[in-house]
């Protein structure tokens, strides 16, 4: 990606080309704004992958990190208690198409943070901005996912597809969390699609499609009202039958819901008005989720 390539996204940005394009320079009118955006439209999309591979050292009884792949803007640090993303450019942007790879060998354990929050931002054209998270984990392994809330902005449209295959015996614990716009924004269209697979077999299907513009998404029978919504489904052979009651005992809220899997796991889902509530209603089943990823259970 050439410098100031991404500076199209707004009309009026300080903007360049590559030479033999033109010299287009500072605080264009909107007509030569206009062109600036038709001659910039389609190079201002991002293709980006990334790659953890995690795996146990048998000598030691440590998890060691022999890939970890990083690509702008999927910047990639490693730190004593996790990997952590760390955005490394604006975005998402709409068109931009950025794709996670996370494997989990047996009997190790790796746990993957956001250091921000990811602010999905409208493209030249209209087009979706799309983060792919592949995981996969081995018998005997432990991921945990919690990234961030991912914030759609007005006009943006962005999607985030998971995919995780569990061996048997195999952990997790994943949190996903999305708002609807900025502060004053009515926000832009979010999809959100997770596939769970357990020891061959299927564990969870869900997919949820919400816009800050639409009555129907705004309405009762989704968001009721509400701008952010979250998940947090906890996998894990070693939990009780009844973990599923005790994530969240002492909360009958009707913003909360709580969902036992056909296998060893429980889904929480929550709304809220903002992401501090948010994280506070899918904090409960964390406590009881604590060492889900302790190497020494």
């Amino acid at each position: 990606m050439r410098a100031g390539e991404r500076d199209g996204v707004t009309p009026y940005r300080q903007h360049s080309v590559a030479a033999g394009d033109g010299d287009v320079s500072a605080e264009t009118s909107p007509a030569s704004a206009s062109r600036v955006c038709a001659e910039t439209r389609g190079r201002n999309r991002v293709s980006a992958e990334a790659a953890i591979v995690a795996s146990r050292d048998d000598v030691g009884g440590v998890t060691r990190l022999p890939v970890l792949r990083s690509q702008v803007p999927l910047v990639l640090r490693r730190t004593p208690d996790a990997v952590y993303l760390v955005g490394g450019a604006a975005g998402p942007i709409g068109g931009d198409r950025l794709s996670l790879r996370i494997d989990v060998l047996a009997r190790a354990f790796l746990r993957v943070r956001s250091a921000a929050a990811s602010i999905a931002l409208p493209g030249l054209d209209g087009l979706e901005s799309v983060l792919t998270v592949t995981a996969s984990v081995g018998a005997g392994a432990c991921l945990e996912y919690l990234p961030e809330p991912v914030v759609v902005s007005a006009g943006a449209r962005h999607a985030t597809i998971g995919r995780v295959t569990l061996a048997e015996g195999a952990s997790l614990l994943l949190r996903d969390e999305l708002l609807l716009g900025r502060h004053g924004e009515a926000g832009g269209a979010a999809r959100s699609v997770l596939r769970v697979d357990y020891a061959g077999r299927p564990l969870l299907r869900q997919a949820l499609s919400v816009s800050g513009s639409d009555a129907v998404s705004l309405g009762p029978a989704v968001l009721a009202g509400h701008r952010a919504v979250g998940s947090l489904l906890r996998v894990d052979p070693l939990m009780p039958g009844d973990g599923a009651a005790d994530a969240v005992a002492g909360y009958a809220d009707t913003t909360m819901a709580v969902m036992p899997l056909a296998g060893p796991g429980i889904l929480i889902t929550a709304l809220a008005d903002d992401a501090v509530t948010l994280r506070r209603r899918l904090t409960p089943p964390l406590a009881s989720a604590a060492g889900v990823c302790d190497p020494a259970r």
